[in-house]
Parts: structure tokens; sequence; C-alpha cells
């Protein structure tokens, strides 16, 4: 199904999340440009568009404008400096979106060579929760998992058993 490169288990937790809470009948707009897992979501029969490319915290016209049912957001939020703005514009009544955790032991991740692959963000649940709540979404749902690495070292054992990534499924409860 993935090609080896690919993140197996997030990949397989975010379908199994999806599907238990998403109908493949549902329009999708998926935040950030097409990608390996938009592109795996479409093989299995969801029907999904992308946002574009552009920088969400200035250009939200691809949200706002959009007509889809449900947005998804999978390690988005964490590139925003206002993830705020961004889910307070969807129209959409369902979000499905994860982030990672903010680990105890590990700084937040930035790249030396890419300034849009940067983590302005690593959420605990219950910021991600307050900022959800906050932007007028309930959330319906919840899971957490690990990702743990073949390495050696005090990290990878703690990355075995700490989770890492944080998913949920919220419908909006307020308008805006």
């Amino acid at each position: 199904m993935y090609q080896k490169y690919y993140p197996k288990k997030r990949y397989q937790m975010t379908l199994d999340f999806l599907e238990k809470h998403i109908s493949k009948t549902d329009k999708i707009l998926d935040l950030g440009v097409e990608n390996p897992f938009s592109l795996e979501m479409k093989r299995i029969g969801y029907k999904v568009s992308n946002t574009k490319g552009e920088d969400l915290d200035i250009d939200i016209s691809g949200i706002s404008n959009s007509d889809a049912e449900v947005v998804t957001a999978f390690e988005i939020f964490e590139h925003l400096l206002s993830p705020f703005t961004v889910l307070k514009a969807i129209k959409s009544n369902k979000l499905v979106a994860s982030v990672p955790l903010k680990l105890w032991f590990a700084s937040a991740y930035r790249s030396k060579t890419d300034a849009w692959d940067r983590h302005y963000h690593e959420f605990e649940d219950w910021q991600f929760d307050w900022l959800l709540e906050k932007t007028g979404w309930k959330i319906e749902a919840s899971t957490k998992w690990t990702n743990p690495t073949k390495n050696i070292g005090i990290r990878p054992i703690l990355r075995r058993f700490t989770p890492r990534f944080y998913m949920v499924y919220a419908t909006r409860y307020t308008t805006k």
C-alpha cells in the first residue's frame, strides 16, 4: 500500500481514524498541497482537494471560499504562526486534524535548510483542545499514538511509549 519511505504507522492510524468518522461521500478540503497522503485518501475513495501552497497565515481565501463538507489538516497547524485564524475561517462543520505533541525530552522541530518546514507550535493535547474550543469546535473523538524509531539511546526508548501524535474529529458548535 505505501512506499517504504512513507510513515506507515502514521498513515495507517490516520486512515483508520478518518474512515471511522468521515464518509467517503463527503467532499474534503485537505490543508496543504497535494501530498502522498492526500493521494492515498483519493486512492481509497475520498473526494479530496488541496489548498494550493499559499501561506495560510496570510491568505485564507482557499479555505473561506471552499464548499467542502470536511476539512482535514494533518500536521499543518504546527507550521502556522496563527492556527487560530485558519480554524476560524473554516466553513465546514467537520474537521479532522492531527498535530505533533510536545515532547518533554525533545525540543521543537526546526529545519535548518527549509524555512517552511519549521514548527512554531508543538502542542500538548489540552492546548490543542483549548484552541479548537476557542475557535468554535467541539471534539467528538480523539486518539494519540507513539512514533518509535530504530535508533539507539534514551530518547528512542522514550518514544516507544510516549505519544507523539494527537488527532481529533471535531464538529462546529458555534456560528462565526
